[in-house]
């Protein structure tokens, strides 16, 4: 297994989740060495919740699962990109395909995409 330096963020790393197709940034989490090593083992993403405190599946809840097609490492490997097929059209929680789904104007921050989802109908099953 490739070794990350997990030492350096106190256990966590920052893991980027990037659409394979288009290259849209879909999502900034945090990823442990179980988180790391559940997700080459699956091939599914899987991240460290720190508000949850625990080992989380991306999709377990929504089916919106993140397939990785391929992983980048940075040079000081403390951090990684997840690049995926974002299954359900969706990466954020809220509903759109992005988590960066606003844009920081003169007037404050603007939604610069359309929800994909509604999260009530998703989380409230």
């Amino acid at each position: 297994m490739v070794k990350l330096r997990f030492d350096k963020g106190d256990g966590l790393l920052p893991a980027i989740a990037q659409d394979y197709a288009s290259g849209q940034v879909l999502m900034l989490a945090y990823i442990n060495e179980e988180a790391w090593r559940k997700t080459l083992e699956t091939g599914k993403a899987h991240y460290w919740s720190r508000s949850r405190n625990k080992l989380w599946l991306k999709g377990e809840s929504s089916n919106h699962i993140q397939l990785i097609k391929e992983i980048l490492v940075d040079c000081d490997e403390d951090t990684v990109v997840f690049r995926v097929e974002q299954l359900g059209g969706a990466a954020c929680h809220k509903g759109y395909a992005s988590c960066f789904f606003r844009t920081v104007s003169r007037d404050g921050l603007q939604v610069n995409q359309d929800p994909v989802f509604d999260p009530q109908e998703v989380y409230n099953k």
